[in-house]
């Protein structure tokens, strides 16, 4: 990173974009999803939503009204993005595994060596949004060693977004103390957001 100093600006436009954008398609017809291209981009968009609403919501709720004031602090800052793409990491896994999954049992869609390429994929292409390259190195070991034991057949009913709840409750830049007291709200805050997308899924899939 150098000297290259992060700012609220910095870690949050891209992200506010993503928030933003997913208001915003709330409000309009949503487009059937018919292809893997379009599975790819539900997967990245998803993903990144879930990751940052649910790490941005639950840091303002623990800080209040200093919220704002905590991004003038450098090591914070490090902080909030290293949690930004280690949730984002798994949170993608997660999802590419449910959706592959749920194309198998519900449309006997059977090319689920896809999952991998569309996970690289993503990968590869969020290098350009300056996701560490430490985080994508491991992504790609967890995602493998994942997919060793996956049940297509079973993933999709099998608490299928527990990682990515965990992966909150690890990362967040909050005491440990208090997330000890957190644990079982953060652990719902993100499998009420995955239940938003599960939901929007289901409504536009159609292979």
């Amino acid at each position: 990173m150098g000297k290259y100093k992060l700012t609220w600006k910095d870690l949050t436009l891209n992200d506010f974009k993503v928030y933003l954008f997913a208001l915003f398609k709330a409000f309009v017809p949503k487009k059937k999803i018919k292809n893997l291209d379009e599975i790819e981009d539900f997967i990245q968009t998803k993903s990144a939503w879930v990751a940052q609403v649910t790490l941005y919501g639950y840091l303002k709720t623990r800080m209040g009204t200093r919220y704002v004031l905590h991004f003038e602090n450098d090591k914070f800052m490090s902080s909030v993005n290293l949690a930004k793409w280690n949730i984002y990491s798994v949170a993608l896994q997660d999802l590419t595994f449910f959706i592959f999954s749920y194309l198998k049992v519900n449309f006997n869609h059977l090319e689920v060596e896809k999952a991998e390429e569309i996970f690289l994929k993503i990968l590869d292409d969020e290098i350009s949004n300056k996701m560490p390259l430490d985080i994508i190195e491991d992504a790609k070991k967890n995602f493998s060693q994942r997919l060793q034991g996956i049940n297509w057949d079973t993933y999709l009913n099998n608490l299928p977004f527990n990682p990515s709840a965990l992966s909150l409750y690890k990362w967040a830049p909050i005491a440990e103390d208090l997330k000890i007291l957190d644990r079982k709200i953060v652990l719902n805050s993100v499998i009420l957001k995955w239940d938003v997308v599960k939901k929007e899924l289901k409504e536009r899939v159609e292979f």
